[in-house]
């Protein structure tokens, strides 16, 4: 039967959504392919046309078992043989598989890609007639995506074992995640590849500075009421405070995260297929497989990962084709955490570069100064007209030459060597003396006191803004002080002029309370490193990071910054067992090469003895070769120095003993002298 017939019989379409005719073509052909199509565009039937269409069974790899049960469920509706091997099947579910597979009836047979890891499951495979492979949510093969599954590595490898064409399909893949997908899925054998528009023309976007973000939510959904709604945190304790300030204004909301038993995940998830109108406050762990046409509104609490991740979620609205509203709050502290996220993480350096590149592409989105598709669509290679469905198109932004300011802000960093955060930078620019700035000496820059204009918040717009058009980044190697992209060097030099948005920065007056940190703007980069760093040693160690050191011995190290092991031994809960094992570990963070030291040496830091070991150290190294320099070379081991900077009540007698005659003889009487004065 052709795909035309069993589009209409089977499906019910007169007609082939945009891009899809193209795309069911090639795999019907048994060609390798890559579809990459927007959330809401029909990618499941690009698998599932083709699968009835050619001979065998398809196995189709999917991340989660609701979607897989739905699609199933779906396909038996329509009269289709297809079935799904999960952990959640009933045995009967399961035997039911089995018996399909053994007739030759079954067309579709979902798995996850955990199922891989099993050899038998290989073996099943091999023997059941597998015609093609289609994996949906290709972008989870991606080791540094927000999605990422180890068991997608295994599926490259079964399209070999097989010997079958491979369809893989997406929603969200930039360049760099699309040659992940080619190299790992493909073998770097470049597929027919499929790249769909990525607009959601029916999804109206908005972002706002947060100005009591939770009574923004709450106002949002206010208008919104009886609709369905996904409301995403960025932290577990916030889905569940907010969900409980919705019950209060009298909507249905329910919260959702990890750390729920996965009985009332599926409760949720159940609910929320089912009830019209509910709320799920949500981490971003619910929604990738929730496959509900009609939510009409996403809104965010909290500043998303990335753009890769802004534009998935957003894209859970309005899977019916009608319309759907977004909001996106953000603020200063939303941009440190995620800075914070990336360099705390254990990617390396250059992934560690792409993920704050990702990031900046969604601060631009949020500082955009004209339509915000535009914006978006521009990121993944589009160059779309203005949409006049943003809050931008809708309201245009309140603009003002911001020349001048951002001048000032790149001067202070240049004229302090790119060393500092913005915390300081603005002390500089409004004149503050604080100590640091007295300790520097920053009160003679030409800069001091040149940007009292504005006030302290409005400072931080102005740089939150210049992250977002990537004039300055945070540099993880210097612990996240501000660096100038060559973005910048223009406005530097007067060649080129920017704008700024006056509103957000005459909103900034108004902002509420700044969120406690656990320590200052200027040494959060640091202890985001130090953590980094103890992370890493728990892993190789296999033990809970505490273990390593507690969160206030670190904070303890940002804000005293020892430079030498005797710094680190005074540090609360560095204790000699922690030093000798992870002293210079640290050091290495916070002053960057550090000289080995004897283990003799290391047992006494921090203590008064490790003063004396140095002193004597000094004077046996004048007296190698004696009092004129002319004698035989001569001089003790680290260990013997250390037991001298030991002795207690010391008198020539003792220090022969220890020493032996010949030592005695030529440091004895310098050694006691330098005892006597401690």
């Amino acid at each position: 039967m052709s795909a035309a017939t069993l589009l209409r019989d089977v499906f019910g379409f007169d007609a082939y959504r945009p891009g899809q005719q193209e795309i069911v073509e090639a795999v019907v052909d048994g060609r390798n392919t890559l579809a990459i199509m927007p959330t809401g565009g029909g990618k499941s039937l690009c698998f599932q046309l083709p699968a009835l269409v050619r001979d065998g069974v398809t196995v189709v790899i999917s991340p989660l078992i609701a979607l897989m049960r739905d699609q199933v469920r779906g396909l038996r509706e329509a009269g289709v043989e297809a079935g799904a091997l999960t952990s959640g099947n009933t045995e009967e579910e399961t035997e039911a598989v089995w018996d399909a597979l053994a007739a030759g009836t079954l067309k579709l047979l979902y798995m996850a890609p955990e199922r891989l890891a099993s050899g038998g499951t290989i073996t099943m495979l091999r023997r059941a007639g597998v015609s093609m492979i289609a994996v949906d949510e290709a972008h989870c093969v991606s080791q540094w995506g927000h999605d990422f599954r180890p068991d997608y590595l295994r599926i490259g490898e079964l399209r070999e074992t097989l010997d079958v064409p491979l369809a893989a399909f997406t929603a969200t893949a930039d360049a760099e995640t699309q040659e992940e997908i080619i190299r790992k899925l493909f073998d770097g054998q470049q597929p027919a590849t499929f790249l769909r528009g990525f607009d959601r023309p029916n999804i109206h976007l908005a972002f706002a500075v947060k100005d009591g973000p939770r009574a923004q939510i709450l106002n949002f959904a206010n208008v919104r009421k009886g609709q369905s709604g996904i409301v995403y945190c960025g932290t577990r304790a916030k889905t569940e405070t907010l969900a409980q300030a919705l019950r209060e204004t009298g909507h249905v909301a329910c919260h959702y995260h990890g750390g729920m038993d996965a009985q009332d995940r599926r409760d949720v998830e159940r609910r929320f297929q089912q009830e019209d109108g509910l709320i799920v406050v949500a981490t971003v762990a619910f929604g990738m497989g929730i496959d509900k046409p009609d939510i009409r509104w996403v809104a965010h609490a909290d500043l998303p990962k990335s753009i890769e991740a802004y534009y998935q979620e957003i894209g859970r609205a309005g899977r019916d084709g009608s319309p759907a509203e977004t909001l996106t709050l953000f603020g200063p502290d939303d941009i440190r955490y995620r800075r914070q996220q990336i360099d705390e993480g254990i990617a390396p350096p250059e992934r560690r570069a792409a993920d704050h590149t990702r990031l900046n592409a969604l601060l631009g989105l949020a500082e955009a100064l004209k339509c915000r598709r535009q914006n978006l669509l521009r990121y993944f290679g589009e160059d779309p007209e203005p949409c006049g469905k943003c809050d931008l198109c809708d309201k245009p932004a309140d603009v003002f030459d911001g020349t001048t300011p951002v001048r000032m802000a790149l001067s202070a960093a240049l004229r302090t060597e790119e060393w500092f955060g913005a915390g300081h930078l603005i002390d500089i620019l409004l004149g503050n003396e604080t100590d640091k700035i007295r300790q520097r000496g920053h009160a003679s820059l030409p800069t001091y006191g040149v940007g009292k204009d504005y006030d302290r918040r409005q400072w931080q717009a102005i740089f939150r803004q210049m992250m977002g058009h990537d004039l300055i980044r945070p540099d993880p190697a210097r612990h996240g002080a501000l660096r100038m992209t060559d973005a910048a060097l223009p406005i530097l030099k007067g060649e080129a002029s920017i704008e700024l948005r006056r509103d957000t920065i005459r909103a900034a007056k108004g902002l509420g309370p700044k969120v406690r940190q656990m320590v200052s703007e200027e040494d959060a980069p640091l202890l985001s490193a130090l953590k980094a760093k103890r992370r890493f040693l728990a892993e190789q160690a296999g033990v809970p990071a505490y273990i390593i050191f507690n969160d206030r011995t670190l904070i303890e190290m940002a804000e005293t910054r020892p430079r030498t092991l005797d710094d680190m031994a005074r540090v609360g809960g560095v204790g000699a067992k922690k030093l000798d094992s992870y002293g210079n570990d640290f050091l290495s963070v916070i002053a960057g090469e550090v000289e080995d030291t004897h283990p003799a040496r290391r047992k006494l830091a921090g203590r008064s003895e490790g003063q004396l070991y140095d002193r004597l150290l000094a004077v046996q190294s004048d007296l190698q070769r004696g009092p004129h320099g002319a004698d035989k070379p001569m001089s003790l081991s680290a260990s013997m120095l250390a037991k001298v900077a030991q002795l207690r009540q010391a008198d020539r007698d003792g220090i022969t003993r220890l020493i032996g005659e010949r030592h005695a003889e030529r440091f004895g009487d310098a050694f006691l002298e330098i005892l006597a004065e401690a």
